[in-house]
């Protein structure tokens, strides 16, 4: 019995050996990877600078004349139009000068109907031969001396009425009223350190923003002049400080002729219309400025990986992984690179899961089939 059982354990071993030698494990398939072919094409994508808003107008208003401010006829972040009164300052004693001049002209005028009776009545003596040649050159003089006092007077009486028309600050545009540092009572004086408000024309903003030099030659030479090249910018659009864009397009209008020697850029100038007054005077944000790059070469950054400050990707040659260094640069929309060296158009490279690659790594194009080995081929045929 216990012999039987030995011999029936040893045929079983002997079975299972022989199965395990005769049917080897099925190798795993080959792994599949989304591959890339190189190509180049013209690729407009927005250039992003910061930009400064500010409004059409910002008027600072001073005063032109001292006293105390009596009237305050604004709210701050009021829409005002042109004309409208914004403050009013002690008029008593403007008015008060004004009917003094006023009262001096009428003097004047008495004083030169004086001057003038005198001198017609000389003039007459004198043709008679009663009064000397001084007497009627005396009176003459008497009568031009009382002609330039009344000059004088009204002169006066202008500067005078001026003063008291000053003390009546209006809008010199329609705009919107900024901060109120001084109120009723305040003494107000034309060398103030700042404003009595600042007006701005907020019906549209002109949007500033810089560009360096060199992108300013490049625009120059592209269109043969300044003139020709900020006729054919595109329309640009605006990121507002909270990260959302602006819905309206706007137009550069100006690009500024002084290089600044501190930053190497010069100031170019957009216009963006602002109906619903959503854009403010002094804010931030950026400008989007389309650029177009001609017959570039861009690949995914998802198709590059960095070791120690450098860019890679993955050729695929001879059906194997090949690192490859890459000279590029990122583009602002977050996804793309630009190839300056390293990449040749028509080459393929791994598109995706190349941090999972390693050098050789057999590559499968996703939806091909798999291509037999050269020499494996040749020997089937033979």
């Amino acid at each position: 019995m216990k012999q039987k059982f030995i011999q029936a354990v040893f045929c079983g071993c002997c079975m299972a050996a022989a199965v395990s030698c005769g049917q080897a494990p099925a190798p795993r398939g080959e792994a599949e990877y989304a591959v890339l072919t190189v190509s180049t094409s013209d690729v407009t994508i927005p250039v992003s600078y910061s930009a400064t808003i500010r409004g059409r107008q910002d008027i600072a208003i001073y005063p032109q004349v001292s006293g105390t401010v009596s009237q305050l006829c604004v709210n701050e972040g009021q829409v005002v139009s042109k004309g409208q009164t914004l403050f009013v300052i002690d008029q008593v004693p403007y008015k008060a000068a004004l009917q003094t001049a006023e009262a001096n002209v009428a003097a004047a005028k008495a004083a030169v109907a004086t001057a003038q009776l005198v001198y017609d009545s000389k003039k007459e003596l004198f043709a008679r031969n009663v009064v000397s040649q001084f007497d009627l050159s005396t009176a003459e003089n008497q009568l031009l001396t009382a002609k330039a006092q009344l000059a004088q007077a009204e002169a006066q009486r202008v500067n005078a009425a001026n003063n008291l028309s000053y003390t009546v600050v209006k809008a010199p545009s329609a705009g919107v009223v900024g901060t109120l540092p001084y109120r009723v009572g305040a003494l107000v004086s034309p060398s103030l350190p700042q404003p009595l408000t600042t007006v701005s024309d907020n019906s549209s903003m002109y949007v500033y923003f810089s560009m360096n030099e060199n992108r300013l030659l490049d625009l120059t030479r592209e269109h043969g002049s300044m003139e020709k090249a900020l006729a054919a910018l595109p329309a640009v659009q605006l990121l507002l400080s909270d990260g959302s864009l602006y819905e309206r397009e706007g137009r550069i209008e100006s690009i500024s002729g002084v290089i600044d020697q501190t930053t190497g850029s010069v100031q170019l100038r957009a216009v963006f219309p602002n109906e619903g007054r959503l854009l403010h005077s002094g804010s931030t944000g950026n400008i989007l400025l389309p650029h177009t790059y001609r017959d570039a070469l861009v690949v995914p950054q998802g198709a590059t990986f960095e070791l120690q400050d450098k860019i890679y990707v993955y050729k695929v040659e001879n059906g194997v992984a090949s690192s490859a260094n890459i000279a590029a640069s990122k583009l602002n929309n977050g996804r793309e690179y630009i190839v300056t060296d390293g990449l040749a158009p028509g080459e393929v490279i791994v598109a995706e899961g190349v941090g999972l690659l390693r050098e050789g790594t057999p590559i499968k194009a996703k939806g091909t089939a798999a291509q037999m080995p050269a020499d494996q081929q040749q020997a089937k045929e033979e």
